[in-house]
C-alpha cells in the first residue's frame, strides 16, 4: 500500500500549528486541498469524487505512466533525488568514490551508453541463445529454469523464504509459474479486450522469435501460446494462491520427485546451487498450489523439446530486452508497456537507469539516499506516530464485542510483539563481492542477479536474519511481513508531498496514520491473522471467534464483488479481501488515534470543516489517483489491491463516523444500513 508522507509526532504537530490556529481559525495551508473538492458531488453518493473531483476533471495521465496523482507526484520527487545522487557520483573523482559508489556509477553509465548497446547488438546474449538452441533433452530445459544467470522461469518458480511454521528457519518455496501474461484469466477469458490482448501477445511471441533469428516464427509462436494456455488451465485462480493454509504443503525433495514426476528436479536444484541434502536429510520444500504442480510437471514432460527451446528463447529475449538494442527494447515495450498496460511512451532512460540501480543495488543507493534526505529526527518522529497507532489498536482490541477473552489475549500478545522498521536497515548490505563491468551491461546485470541469489543460497541452513529488509530505502511503499510479525516503512514513503509539518493532526492521521493502520491491520486480516506473535502459521482464534471472523470477512468480500471498475469487470472480493480488510481497519484505527491525540479537547473547525471531516477528506485525497483502463484491467484480474476509487468509497461506507461527519442518509448511493457495515476492528 502506498502513501506519500513525512511523519511527525502528534505532540510536535499540535505544537507547530497550535499558535497559528489560535490566531486565525481559517489558517492555510493546513493539509487538505480545498480546490480539489467538487461540491457538486454529494459525499454520500461518491466520496472519492467529492474529495477529488475538481482534480480529476483537469488531470492528464503522462504518456510514460499508467497512473497519475499523489503517488506519481511522490515518485517523481524520489526519482529526481536519485538522479541527483547519480549525478553527484559522476562528478566525483574516481579516487574519491567508495567501491560501492564506483559500482553504482559504472552500472548506471553502462545502461545509459546506448551507443555501446547498439554496437553490441545481440552479442551479449548470443552464447545464451546458442545454449538454448543446442538443448537436447528436457533435463537441459529444467536446468535452465534454475540458472540464476538466465533468470528465467519455466512451469515452476522458486525462492528461498522463511518457513511459515518455523520462522527461525529458511526453506525453499515452490510455486506455479511459466505464463507470459499476468494471470491465467488472460488466457481463459473471452471478452473483447482480453481477446485483443491474446492476439497482441501471439504477435509479440512471433516478433521476439524473429528478432532472435528463428525461422517460421509465427507457427512456432502459436505452439508457445498453446503451451502457456495449457499451463494456465492447470494454474490455481489468483484468489486461491493467497491462502496461506492451502499453499503450505511441506515435502522433501525426494517426496517432490514422486509427487510430481516428469520434471527433472535434480537438474533445476543443482543448477540453482541448492543442496538437496540439508542438516536433517533430504531438503524440505514448501509446495504451493498443490494440485497444479503435478499437472504442470506432466505438461512439461509431454511438450516437445523444440517448443520448450522456443519458449525459453522468448523468455530470454524478454528478460534482457531493456539492456539490448532499441529495436528489441521497443518491441518488448510495445506489448508489455502499451498493449498490456496502455502506456503510449516508455519512461525516459535516466529514470529507467535509476530504477535499475534501485533494483540491483538498492541498499547501496539507499545508503546515499538516507544520508541526504532522511535525517535521524525524521525516523524518531515516524516511530512516535507508529506508537500512537499501536496504542489505538491496543485500546480497540480490548473493547471488541465479538472477540472472546482467550482470543483477545493472543491478539494483544501479537500486537505488542510487532516489530517496527522505519526508514532504512540498521546494517546495510555488503556489495564487496559484486563485480560490475562498465563495458558490458548484460554481464553486469547478470552479476547482480547471481550475487543476490548466492547470498540467499549461502545462508539457507543458517538462522533467519530478522534484521533484513524486503524493500530498499528509497521505495515509495510499505509492507507487513507476517513471518517476522513486522511493519516496515522505507524512507521513500516518509516524506512530502502528502505530509506537511504545518498540517493539523486530522490530516496527518487521515493520510499516513491510515497507512500505518493499514499495515498493522495486515497482521489481523484474513491471512495475516493465521500467524501468531512469533510469525508462525498457527491457529490462535477460538473456534467460535474464528467462525464469527470468517462471517465478517465474507461480508466484506461480498461488498467488493459488487464493484465494477470497468464495464463488465468486477472486483474479485476474495482476491482483494486482505487489502480491503486492512484499508477498512486502518481507517477506523487511525480515526481512533486522532481522537486520542486530541487529549479530550474538541478538534478545531478549519474552513468550516470539522476535525472528522478533514480526516476523511484527507484519507480520500491520499488515494487521489487515476489509472489507464488497461492497467485497471490487469490489476483487477491479478492484483490483490482494489483500484483507488474503491479504496475510498468501499472503505468509508463501513465507518459509522463517516456517516455522522457528512450526514449520509438512506437514499445516498454509498449508504449501508448499520447492520450491513463491517467494522472488524
Amino acid at each position: 500500500m502506498k502513501r506519500s508522507t513525512l511523519l511527525l509526532s502528534a505532540a510536535a504537530i499540535v505544537f507547530a500549528i497550535g499558535s497559528a490556529i489560535a490566531a486565525d481559525p481559517q489558517v492555510k495551508p493546513w493539509g487538505v486541498e480545498l480546490n480539489y473538492i467538487d461540491k457538486d458531488v454529494k459525499p454520500g453518493n461518491d466520496f472519492f469524487m467529492y474529495a477529488n473531483g475538481n482534480w480529476v476533471k483537469h488531470d492528464t495521465i503522462p504518456a510514460d505512466r499508467t497512473y497519475s496523482g499523489v503517488n506519481l507526484e511522490l515518485d517523481l520527487q524520489n526519482e529526481a533525488k536519485l538522479k541527483g545522487l547519480v549525478d553527484d557520483l559522476s562528478k566525483t573523482p574516481d579516487d574519491k568514490l567508495t567501491p560501492e559508489g564506483r559500482k553504482l556509477r559504472d552500472l548506471y553509465n553502462a545502461f545509459m551508453d546506448t551507443q555501446q548497446i547498439e554496437a553490441a547488438g545481440l552479442t551479449p546474449i548470443k552464447a545464451d541463445l546458442d545454449t538454448i538452441r543446442n538443448y537436447k533433452t528436457l533435463s537441459d530445459i529444467a536446468g535452465a529454469t534454475g540458472d540464476p544467470e538466465f533468470g528465467l522461469d519455466g512451469p515452476f518458480g522458486f525462492y528461498i523464504g522463511v518457513d511459515d511454521k518455523n520462522s527461525s528457519a529458511y526453506i525453499v518455496d515452490l510455486y506455479q509459474s511459466g505464463l507470459g501474461l499476468p494471470d491465467r484469466d488472460y488466457y481463459l477469458k473471452t471478452d473483447k479486450d482480453i481477446v485483443e490482448t491474446q492476439a497482441a501477445y501471439k504477435k509479440y511471441l512471433a516478433q521476439m522469435l524473429t528478432l532472435a533469428g528463428v525461422d517460421d516464427a509465427e507457427a512456432r509462436a502459436a505452439k508457445i501460446y498453446d503451451l502457456e494456455l495449457a499451463m494456465a488451465k492447470a494454474h490455481w485462480p489468483a484468489e486461491d494462491t493467497r491462502d496461506a493454509d492451502k499453499n503450505y504443503n511441506p515435502m522433501t525433495i525426494d517426496q517432490l520427485k514422486a509427487f510430481a514426476p516428469g520434471f527433472d528436479w535434480d537438474a533445476m536444484f543443482q543448477k540453482a546451487g541448492i543442496p538437496e541434502t540439508g542438516p536433517k536429510g533430504s531438503r524440505k520444500v514448501i509446495v504451493g498450489q498443490k494440485s497444479a504442480i503435478p499437472q504442470l510437471a506432466q505438461i512439461f514432460a509431454t511438450t516437445p523439446i523444440e517448443v520448450w527451446r522456443d519458449y525459453m528463447t522468448v523468455r530470454l529475449m524478454h528478460r534482457w530486452a531493456p539492456y539490448l538494442p532499441k529495436t528489441i527494447d521497443d518491441a518488448d515495450f510495445a506489448f508489455y508497456g502499451t498493449a498490456l498496460a496502455g502506456k503510449p511512451a516508455q519512461l525516459d532512460r535516466a529514470t529507467r537507469g535509476i530504477r535499475l540501480l534501485d533494483g540491483a543495488m538498492g541498499e547501496a543507493l539507499g545508503k546515499l539516499y538516507v544520508e541526504k534526505y532522511f535525517p535521524p529526527e525524521a525516523k524518531a518522529k515516524a516511530l512516535n506516530l507508529v506508537e500512537n497507532l499501536l496504542k489505538a489498536y491496543d485500546a480497540d482490541i480490548r473493547t471488541l464485542s465479538w472477540m472472546s477473552p482467550a482470543t483477545r489475549a493472543k491478539a494483544l500478545e501479537k500486537l505488542h510483539a510487532t516489530m517496527v522498521k522505519i526508514g532504512y536497515p540498521d546494517k546495510f548490505r555488503d556489495y564487496s563481492a559484486l563485480a560490475i563491468d562498465r563495458g558490458d551491461l548484460v554481464k553486469s546485470v547478470k552479476a547482480t542477479s547471481v550475487f543476490e541469489w548466492n547470498r540467499e543460497v549461502k545462508r539457507i541452513d543458517e538462522p533467519v536474519d530478522r534484521t533484513e529488509w524486503g524493500m530498499s530505502p528509497p521505495t515509495n511503499n510499505a509492507y507487513n511481513n507476517p513471518s517476522f510479525n513486522e511493519i516496515v516503512f522505507p524512507a521513500g514513503i516518509l516524506q512530502p508531498p502528502y505530509f506537511d509539518p504545518n498540517a493539523d493532526d486530522a490530516v496527518n492521521y487521515g493520510e499516513i496514520g491510515a497507512t500505518i493502520g493499514h499495515e498493522i491491520s495486515h497482521s489481523f486480516d484474513d491471512q495475516g491473522a493465521k500467524y501468531d506473535a512469533h510469525g508462525e502459521l498457527k491457529d490462535w482464534f477460538t473456534a467460535k471467534d474464528l467462525a464469527n471472523f470468517k462471517k465478517r470477512t465474507a461480508a466484506i468480500a461480498g461488498q467488493y464483488d459488487q464493484y465494477e471498475p470497468l464495464p463488465g469487470l468486477h472486483i474479485n472480493g476474495k482476491l482483494t479481501l486482505g487489502e480491503n480488510i486492512a484499508d477498512i481497519a486502518g481507517l477506523v484505527i487511525a480515526l481512533k488515534a486522532y481522537h486520542i491525540s486530541l487529549g479530550g479537547k474538541p478538534a478545531p473547525v478549519l474552513n468550516g470543516l470539522t476535525g472528522d471531516q478533514r480526516f476523511f477528506i484527507a484519507y480520500a485525497q491520499s488515494w487521489r489517483e487515476r489509472h489507464r483502463d488497461a492497467a485497471i484491467r490487469s490489476q483487477v484480474l491479478s492484483n490483490p489491491h482494489s483500484p483507488s476509487e474503491f479504496r475510498v468509497n468501499g472503505v468509508v461506507r463501513n465507518s459509522s463516523a463517516w456517516y455522522a461527519a457528512f450526514n449520509v442518509k438512506p437514499g445516498d448511493k454509498l449508504y449501508l444500513p448499520p447492520n450491513k457495515r463491517v467494522p472488524l476492528w
